[in-house]
């Protein structure tokens, strides 16, 4: 069965989500002769986000900064970093539980002035 845009219905709907996560809702349309449902999930990722950390040390010394990472979407994240520079030292990999907040130990220890 094909339809012609003549016999296209538009719906529009506005969806305001509060968090990064994964949203799933049914929409039902009734009619006097038909009944379906349409299921439907919204995706939704944060922008990019940067941030910049200032360490101040003595050569030799490290310092660790515990970064928060939430996860407010509805599945369990395992996260992988990637830390280029020389001097910064973390956990390769980090797991996050949905509607959990970990600390991920940022380690900046110089091995000369700069």
């Amino acid at each position: 069965l094909f339809l012609d845009r003549s016999d296209a219905v538009e719906l529009p709907i506005k969806f305001i989500p509060q968090y990064a996560g994964s949203y799933r809702c049914q929409i039902l349309l009734k009619s006097s002769c038909d009944v379906r449902v349409y299921e439907i999930e919204c995706v939704v990722n944060t922008d990019r986000a940067e941030a910049e950390l200032e360490f101040l040390t003595p050569a030799y010394q490290a310092v660790i900064q515990d970064i928060p990472i939430s996860n407010m979407s509805n599945q369990d994240w395992k996260l992988e970093a990637v830390l280029e520079g020389q001097g910064f030292y973390g956990p390769p990999l980090i797991n996050v539980g949905l509607g959990e907040t970990a600390l991920y130990p940022l380690m900046f220890k110089p091995i000369a002035e700069c």
